[in-house]
């Protein structure tokens, strides 16, 4: 596998948040996930740990928004998970002082792949994505049987370039950290105080052992999220974008193509007009 193209030294490009910044987007969000609880009138909400940054950022901020008791961890290892995420998963719900379970998916997702043999059993994608759904159905299991909502863990750049499963790990009721790219996301872990091995653990979704988002995408969360902020939510174009940054053309082509990829993830299933 390749390196990840990242960005050469001496760029002018910066996305980080000011302190007094980071304590509106701390305000701003727990304020929404208020809301969203308040507006579907649930107990609290739910929400899966995976001991990675996202979910242990949002789980700080659903616990500032909510109280401890407004939130009930779910811990949902499977085969290709890491003891360390898991443990670290565990490690987030008792620093936080949350109520958890903790719920192996594999006889899931081994019953799944049973009934449908010859399918999915060599596919490690698809594989992968049934895992990720399962989680999906645990959540809202649990939350509908408590009258919670489910939350996710999504920020803005997986949003944008689709890393994420179809009605999986974004079949949720918000995104409370869906605002943000995944640089300002471990900027705004360290101003609520998340631990710094979390925060700097490198970002993977454990699809399958290995697995690494950077990995995957070929691309550095810096190279993506300025590329994002620049050229596809910002006005530069592409060559404009490729001088700020110096990095190369086929970086910036490789985003956006991500993005227009990826389009149909963000929408609700077409149906046709009326006639």
């Amino acid at each position: 596998m390749t390196e990840p193209t990242a960005l050469l030294e001496g760029t002018n490009v910066d996305l980080l948040l000011s302190e007094a910044e980071l304590e509106t987007q701390r305000e701003h969000i727990t304020a929404f996930i208020e809301r969203v609880v308040a507006g579907a009138g649930a107990e609290g909400a739910v929400l899966g740990l995976s001991g990675g940054i996202d979910s242990t950022l949002t789980a700080h901020l659903a616990v500032e928004a909510l109280g401890e008791d407004g939130l009930h961890g779910l811990v949902l290892p499977s085969d290709v998970n890491t003891d360390r995420n898991m443990s670290d998963a565990e490690r987030v719900a008792g620093l936080l002082d949350i109520e958890y379970d903790v719920i192996d998916i594999n006889p899931v997702v081994d019953a799944f792949v049973d009934a449908a043999p010859g399918h999915a059993a060599d596919d490690r994608t698809a594989l992968g994505n049934v895992r990720v759904r399962t989680r999906a159905v645990i959540n809202y299991f649990v939350a509908n049987a408590e009258g919670r909502v489910v939350l996710g863990t999504g920020n803005r750049s997986e949003a944008m370039t689709g890393y994420f499963t179809k009605y999986g790990d974004q079949a949720v009721d918000c995104n409370p950290i869906g605002n943000l790219y995944k640089c300002q996301v471990r900027q705004l872990a360290r101003h609520v105080g998340v631990p710094d091995e979390f925060v700097e653990k490198p970002p993977s979704a454990e699809m399958w052992e290995g697995q690494t988002d950077e990995g995957e995408m070929g691309l550095g969360y810096d190279t993506l999220d300025a590329i994002l902020a620049l050229h596809v939510d910002g006005p530069f174009s592409k060559s404009a974008t490729v001088r700020t940054l110096d990095v190369p053309e086929s970086a910036v082509e490789r985003v956006v193509n991500l993005v227009a990829g990826s389009e149909h993830k963000r929408h609700m299933p077409p149906a046709p007009d009326p006639v």
